[in-house]
């Protein structure tokens, strides 16, 4: 007991500390003595610092379903930019369906396309429909069905359904979504 009391005499004051990390500087000597650990505020400022790991795309897609936007977004574009696939079908879906920002359908296909090429199933599965539908790309279907066998080559289980029923895209979209996927001729 002695040497523990003394061992926090030899250590000096210690100061306090909030629990923020608003001023967060990882370049610092004394680094951040008690820096948020669970919570969304501090893995973002870690983010900004560069500092990210696997679940920051868990923590995006918490942030999209509480419709915390522009939030989900800056993890999501970090996370693309640093290639990994689930960071771009997440921000993909959110151009696609005009989350946080003006519905975009073409830089929603350019990610899918992106994480297709970086060898996503869900990407190919997604950039299938995409070229199926001539939704932000021009629409061919060879080469819709092919990224559609493709994904269903690699695992996707919507893709095989999608070839199943003969390419028949209501069988794998709702109904319900059929006026975001009619050609528009404006």
């Amino acid at each position: 007991m002695l040497r523990f009391a003394l061992l926090f005499c030899l250590a000096g004051p210690v100061a306090a500390q909030t629990f923020t990390t608003e001023n967060y500087d990882p370049g610092d000597d004394a680094g951040v003595l008690n820096p948020e650990e669970l919570s969304l505020r501090g893995a973002l400022d870690r983010m900004r610092y560069g500092e990210t790991h696997p679940m920051m795309g868990v923590i995006g897609y918490g942030a999209a379903k509480e419709g915390n936007h522009a939030v989900a977004r800056e993890i999501f574009d970090e996370l693309s930019q640093q290639g990994d696939v689930q960071g771009m079908t997440w921000l993909s879906w959110m151009e696609d369906n005009g989350l946080g920002a003006p519905e975009n359908p073409e830089a929603a296909a350019a990610l899918d396309r992106r994480a297709m090429e970086l060898g996503s199933e869900v990407a190919a599965f997604n950039h299938g429909l995409n070229l199926l539908r001539g939704r932000g790309v021009p629409m061919d279907q060879d080469a819709g069905r092919q990224a559609i066998r493709d994904a269903a080559a690699m695992g996707d289980t919507s893709a095989q359904h999608l070839i199943d029923n003969d390419y028949d895209l209501d069988s794998v979209t709702p109904d319900a979504d059929n006026w975001k996927y009619e050609q528009r001729y404006f």
